[in-house]
């Protein structure tokens, strides 16, 4: 075997997290490699973001044509050609893996194609290849995870990777029927758009209602309104036992309240959250510890257990604060890049106080800092209301009335610690929330800002104003 290969920094990964962290080194001169075994880009670009979001605005453009809501506007149904809108969205994904990935290779950071393995705590395997380093970067992502349904193994079924590009795992025909097994942002988003396109979709919820975990409780039953309204069956409070293969169809038995049920599907789809990519990478060779739910351990500077070797992005779960998303990764990349070889005396640590989230339904729901029962345990004297959009002039004129605007605040500072939005634009509408949060902003930092009318933002404002006065008793614009 040829002797191993010294850089600056390995980085197990190729996704957002180990490009950020490699272009960061690139700049202060040091040299990287980058590891993948799948698909050069990771989730984000190839098979999770960029492909659900394409796809899902087709859906609502079908969607809107035919279900128009203004009076006078007479529905009209599109053509929909499956095959060619899988092509396109293949095309999409191509150029962007090769302008935002494969075109920032070369100079003093390449690829090693392969499945990368720790041997010690300073040295990486991909392939018959081994590489050292001054210090190592774990950003290996996540993956679907599969929950112990009996029968599971046995049947075909379909995860979130269906959405991938160039690769066998890609769903290419459009579904007759869809049984869902799952009731988080994953699931509605892609629930809601196989409706959309013409499949019959069944959600399967374990809990007693959508989005339990880690959103107000006027969240779920809100979107479980209007997916029910669109022809989305949602089960909650359902448990799936088993599952079998019989035709051309899945047979699910599912343990509901009123006892057991047999559903059957063309397709089934598991979506059922994602787990750390840490099972089969040598970590317990190099000595870098892992949580319960296999998630590395990282300190506030992003240092595992090994202190010359790093974790980042979804491969650390919940760690320090932090979220499976694209945008933290990326930052705490360039953190791990940064504190390495900045040559600064200080390190920057991953501050994961703001990170605001969205899932892509129609309308959206968008979510940043304390949700009401967050703030009260921590201690705060919380204010905490809802207003529906049908006091925001911007849902009335479009006719959009579904949803609602949630501040959560400090009863006596007013400062606002955390913000919730289903409503249309709300993805767009959180940045402010976030920018405020970011700042400190109470109440009166809202309702003080000049809102353009008629806007969804401006729902931010009436929210804060409802701690002081009616909003449904204002006229435009006031305060």
């Amino acid at each position: 075997m040829a002797p191993p290969e010294h850089l600056n920094l390995v980085i197990l990964g190729s996704g957002s997290t180990a490009f950020a962290a490699a272009l960061r080194a690139q700049e202060t001169g040091k040299t990287a490699v980058m590891t993948e075994a799948r698909m050069l880009g990771g989730t984000c670009v190839n098979r999770g973001c960029l492909p659900s979001k394409n796809l899902i605005e087709a859906a609502r453009l079908l969607h809107d044509a035919r279900n128009p809501r203004y009076p006078g506007l007479q529905g009209a149904a599109l053509g929909l050609d499956f095959a060619q809108l899988i092509a396109q969205k293949d095309d999409v994904v191509r150029g962007y893996r090769e302008k935002k990935y494969a075109s920032l290779l070369g100079g003093s950071f390449r690829i090693e194609e392969g499945h990368a393995r720790f041997l010690d705590a300073h040295t990486v395997a991909v392939g018959d290849k081994r590489l050292t380093a001054d210090a190592f970067l774990i950003a290996t992502g996540s993956r679907p995870r599969l929950p112990p349904i009996e029968g599971l193994a046995e049947v075909p079924y379909l995860t979130s990777d269906l959405l991938t590009s160039d690769e066998a795992v890609e769903l290419k025909a459009l579904p007759r029927s869809l049984l869902i097994v799952g009731g988080g942002y994953i699931a509605l988003e892609l629930g809601q758009m196989f409706s959309r396109f013409g499949s019959e979709v069944t959600l399967l919820e374990r809990s007693g209602t959508l989005l339990s975990h880690g959103y107000e409780p006027e969240v779920g039953p809100t979107v479980r309104a209007f997916l029910e309204d669109e022809g989305v069956r949602v089960l909650v409070n359902a448990q799936l036992v088993r599952v079998r293969e019989e035709g051309s169809e899945v047979v699910a038995t599912i343990k509901l309240p009123a006892g057991m049920r047999e559903l059957r599907a063309e397709t089934l789809l598991v979506a059922t959250g994602r787990v750390p990519n840490t099972d089969d990478i040598g970590l317990e060779k190099a000595g870098v510890a892992v949580g319960e739910g296999g998630h590395v351990l990282v300190d506030e500077h992003l240092r595992t257990s090994v202190p010359h070797i790093y974790a980042a992005g979804d491969v650390i779960g919940r760690e320090q604060n932090s979220q499976m998303a694209t945008p933290v990764g990326s930052r705490d990349g360039t953190i791990v890049a940064h504190n390495l070889f900045s040559g600064l005396p200080h390190r920057t640590t991953a501050e994961h106080r703001v990170i605001p989230r969205v899932i892509f339904t129609d309308p959206q729901v968008a979510v940043v800092g304390m949700t009401e029962k967050d703030a009260v345990a921590a201690g705060h004297p919380c204010w905490c209301r809802a207003v529906p959009l049908t006091l925001v002039p911007r849902a009335g004129a479009i006719r959009n009335t579904v949803g609602f605007v949630k501040m959560v605040a400090n009863a006596r500072t007013h400062e606002v610690l955390g913000v919730t939005m289903v409503g249309p634009e709300a993805g767009e509408v959180i940045h402010e929330a976030a920018m405020g949060l970011r700042f400190r902003a109470t109440l009166h930092d809202f309702i003080d800002l000049l809102h353009v009318y008629p806007t969804m933002a401006e729902g931010l404002k009436i929210a804060a104003i409802s701690r002081f006065k009616d909003p449904s008793k204002l006229s435009c614009c006031a305060e």
